[in-house]
């Protein structure tokens, strides 16, 4: 158990390097370029801003793999926070 991550809340710089590591790792395998990556997160935001007003400052896009029956899978994790619906 690691006692600083109990008491600071905040994942220590090993874990962070490893998540790191396995989303540089994931993204290689992929054969998805970081651009192309930035170029499908702007589609993703332009079409869900057509009907709710997003917080520009905590979106989170990332590419994972998942666990298929025969193996693995990328899979497009996305998080992005919604401030309020729009009016329809």
């Amino acid at each position: 158990m690691d006692l600083f991550k109990l008491f600071s809340g905040k994942p220590s710089s090993k874990e962070v390097a490893k998540d790191r590591l396995k989303l540089i790792l994931i993204h290689d395998r992929s054969n998805i370029s970081p651009e192309l990556l930035d170029m499908m997160k702007s589609d993703i935001l332009e079409v869900i801003s057509k009907y709710v007003i997003i917080d520009d400052g905590d979106i989170d896009v990332r590419l994972t793999r998942t666990k298929e029956v025969e193996g693995t899978s990328p899979a497009l994790i996305a998080s992005i926070p919604i401030k309020k619906m729009k009016e329809r």
